[in-house]
């Protein structure tokens, strides 16, 4: 089966992590981990000031939109309108992440954590739309101005599935040297995870961004981000050059 990757346009690409002609070598414990560009020194106060800026005025913008999704979860379905979840954040710090429900409330119970996928009988009829929108998302713009996220980065996964993960995905822990995001490389290319086949192409984009983070690939992540949102991603993203598994 062909995994689809993509390509920023001006940008280079990250080979996929699963390829059928090459053996993945495993990171010698030694060596250091990968470091951003905007992870130290200036480049981070930069960022920071940067998310908070963005942060601020896209609240202000999207505050009506929240209060009528929260509206509408209260009058659809039982139990709360936002939720929070523990997530694992920069350095492996465990923060708070709020979310508009777009599941039916507890639905967890029996299962425990797992991810979400194609067709979940979990999500409402309401969340099947704010999850195609991403509007579920936009109460993390909180976490941006708490300082718990950026506004771009890897996204940031429950602490029960990190811990399998750690142990399944070598050089999993690398995309925690950076705060996770609402958006990133990954998600603007890449479909949500549902095996570890596609964490570990993931993977790949995650550090990609974390090598060559940069303002021109940040701006250029936020515009692709808009672009997905509108339903027009093809204006990005081609076929791949190489076939995967």
């Amino acid at each position: 089966m062909s995994q689809r990757t993509t390509r920023f346009a001006g940008l280079v690409t990250p080979r996929p992590a699963v390829r059928t002609h090459t053996v993945t070598r495993r990171r010698p414990a030694s060596m250091p981990l990968p470091v951003s560009k905007t992870a130290s020194g200036i480049g981070e106060r930069a960022q920071t000031v940067a998310d908070l800026a963005f942060a601020g005025a896209l609240s202000i913008v999207a505050l009506p939109v929240v209060l009528c999704c929260v509206l509408l979860v209260r009058l659809t379905s039982r139990g709360p309108a936002i939720y929070s979840q523990t997530r694992v954040g920069k350095g492996g710090r465990i923060f708070t992440l709020y979310k508009i429900r777009s599941m039916y409330y507890d639905c967890e119970r029996l299962s425990g954590p797992k991810w979400s996928t194609p067709g979940d009988p979990r999500i409402t009829p309401l969340g099947r739309i704010f999850r195609k929108l991403h509007l579920d998302e936009l109460p993390q713009l909180w976490n941006v101005l708490r300082g718990d996220m950026s506004l771009i980065g890897p996204r940031p996964e429950r602490p029960e599935i990190v811990a399998k993960l750690r142990e399944s995905v070598p050089g999993y822990n690398r995309r925690h040297t950076v705060k996770p995001g609402i958006t990133g490389f990954a998600q603007i290319h890449l479909p949500p995870d549902t095996c570890l086949r596609s964490v570990k192409n993931k993977l790949a984009y995650d550090l990609f961004y974390i090598r060559n983070a940069s303002l021109t690939l940040g701006l250029s992540i936020l515009f692709a981000t808009g672009l997905k949102l509108l339903g027009l991603k093809k204006l990005y993203q081609r076929k791949p050059r190489v076939p995967t598994e």
